[in-house]
């Protein structure tokens, strides 16, 4: 019978996103594709040092181990690197005891198209254009941002989104572009009591929630949260939605406009997921973010 995902939580991640490969990719900027392959064999018992999203990958595999019944979160590596080269990744997922044992080497070309064969529902990477082919075939994507936040030194996994292009289709958004935030309240206000349309990580929230309801509520080891730069009245139509999608968050934060980036570093968040890039900019000042590539804001 062959292997089912089913009922699991499945993370795909690129190598650069996992690993810091940031001397053997200067080589393949500099010096081409041999040079990098070279280098990569001559150095593949050189153990990688973490990357950005290692420590949610860390402790997202972490909650195997509090579960009986088998492991409910995988980890899949999609990797452009052939599998010559990526063998020093694979060591390096050894060294550093992570219970990550399939993945794709596509060689130099986009791996993404096999996010949908592996089932996965969240794609973490540092090439955009991969994140971008991603989230147009409806997958929950973001580029992990290079910065100076650091994730929470507790073993609770804490994960904030921010709303609208996210959560939720860019409807709404594409308004307050338009026409400008007088218009964008009006509408809120007017279409209050009909949910908005679900964004690219609806469905990465939803298999969250199924893992987080495993857990009794005083002992659950995950903790979301919606960050926003929405307020009151606006408010009103987010709360209706995620009623609407039977979807709860254990923490809102409702911001108008103010600056992010203090209060995910008193959340505590492993990541933020924002489609505005300079969000993620500032709120990697603090805490690990995902640039979701996806809406109005990226289409210039």
């Amino acid at each position: 019978m062959p292997v089912s995902f089913a009922g699991k939580l499945v993370i795909a991640t690129s190598s650069r996103a996992l690993f810091n490969l940031d001397d053997a990719h200067e080589v393949f900027l500099n010096e081409g594709l041999e040079a990098y392959r070279t280098f990569q064999i001559a150095h593949e018992d050189d153990v990688l040092q973490p990357g950005d999203a290692f420590p949610l990958v860390q402790k997202l595999l972490a909650i195997n181990d509090l579960l009986e019944g088998g492991p409910r979160v995988e980890v899949i590596l999609l990797s452009r690197n052939s599998a010559d080269t990526g063998l020093r990744v694979f060591n390096s997922i050894e060294h550093w005891e992570l219970p990550i044992t399939r993945a794709a080497f596509s060689g130099g070309r986009s791996p993404y198209r096999y996010i949908s064969p592996f089932g996965a529902h969240l794609f973490l990477s540092t090439h955009q254009d991969d994140v971008r082919h991603a989230l147009e075939d409806g997958y929950a994507a973001a580029s992990i941002l290079s910065g100076g936040g650091q994730s929470n030194k507790s073993d609770e996994l804490r994960i904030a989104f921010d709303g609208d292009a996210v959560l939720f289709s860019d409807e709404s958004e594409r308004i307050y572009s338009q026409k400008g935030l007088d218009a964008f309240t009006e509408n809120e206000r007017m279409e209050a009591k009909h949910p908005l349309t679900g964004g690219p990580f609806k469905a990465f929230l939803q298999a969250l929630q199924g893992l987080q309801s495993e857990f009794p509520d005083n002992a659950c080891p995950i903790r979301t949260a919606l960050v926003t730069a929405r307020s009151a009245p606006a408010h009103e139509r987010v709360i209706r939605t995620l009623r609407d999608w039977n979807i709860r968050l254990d923490e809102s934060l409702f911001l108008g406009g103010l600056d992010k980036g203090q209060f995910l570093k008193n959340f505590g968040a492993d990541v933020f997921f924002d489609d505005q890039e300079g969000h993620c900019q500032s709120a990697s000042e603090h805490v690990p973010a995902g640039h979701v590539i996806h809406g109005v804001s990226n289409e210039a």
